[in-house]
């Protein structure tokens, strides 16, 4: 290995090391945070799976993150597709607006949110956090999108059109099935990002909406037990299977195109 190859592994090494910890705690026979030294025990899991709290907010997580990763597809997959038909600096400026939300620090975002579904009476609701969530996601799904459409032809349209095909029929049946392997990637992203959103989901809900996240952040703060070891690794585990999924899907599509 180069110096600079055996630098990038430690770097991950390094980045990937807690999930070696987490992993373990979450099967220790304890009561408290500890290594299973005298073998393993699923009771946490069991207390997770039985507590109806947990149950409760890993629901709320999901119908959230589903919502608004299908809000985030249908709206970054359009900027996607509208940005492509444009150039010069009004792509640039709405290629910069689009992606805001990526490169705007969380506790920028939060506050901005808090601000905004205050004076529009959507703080604490379904639709505020919804919302949030898939204003924070598009710009993952305009970029997955965008670089499928780069590797598409542009003939395909051009000779849809010319042979009577109407601008809607065009895109139904020639641009988006070219596009099924970026828009799969961009949605499953999508998920993931409002499956882990915690600092702007704090901004905006109080009672009436309690996602994953935040109920473990509320409950760290006063008992650090296994449980939360365990619900560490469950989202962990269901996060690396999206994202392997989403890169198979996108290495398919790459291969095809």
């Amino acid at each position: 290995f180069s110096p600079f190859v055996a630098f990038i592994v430690v770097t991950l090494l390094f980045l990937i090391g807690p999930l070696f910890a987490v992993i373990p705690i979450s099967f220790t026979p304890d009561s408290y945070l500890s290594f299973p030294t005298e073998g393993a025990s699923l009771r946490h899991y069991e207390a997770f799976f039985t507590d109806m709290s947990w149950i409760k907010s890993t629901g709320q997580s999901l119908v959230i993150a589903v919502l608004s990763a299908l809000i985030a597809t249908v709206a970054g997959t359009a900027a996607a597709i509208g940005l492509s038909r444009l150039s010069g600096p009004t792509r640039g400026l709405i290629l910069a607006l689009a992606l805001l939300p990526l490169v705007t620090p969380a506790i920028i975002s939060a506050l901005a949110f808090y601000r905004g579904w205050v004076a529009a009476g959507l703080f604490d609701s379904w639709t505020g956090t919804i919302l949030a969530h898939a204003i924070l996601a598009i710009p993952f799904v305009v970029l997955i999108v965008s670089s499928a459409q780069s590797r598409t032809n542009p003939q395909l349209e051009l000779a849809a059109r010319s042979l009577g095909a109407s601008w809607w029929t065009t895109q139904w049946r020639v641009v988006i099935p070219s596009l099924k392997p970026g828009i799969a990637g961009g949605a499953l992203f999508s998920f993931v990002v409002s499956w882990d959103e915690v600092i702007v989901t704090i901004f905006i809900t109080s009672q009436s909406v309690v996602t994953l996240p935040r109920l473990m952040w509320d409950t760290i703060r006063d008992d650090v037990s296994p449980k939360i070891a365990v619900i560490a690794t469950i989202m962990i585990v269901l996060t690396a299977i999206i994202i392997l999924f989403a890169t198979i899907r996108s290495k398919k599509g790459g291969s095809q195109a």
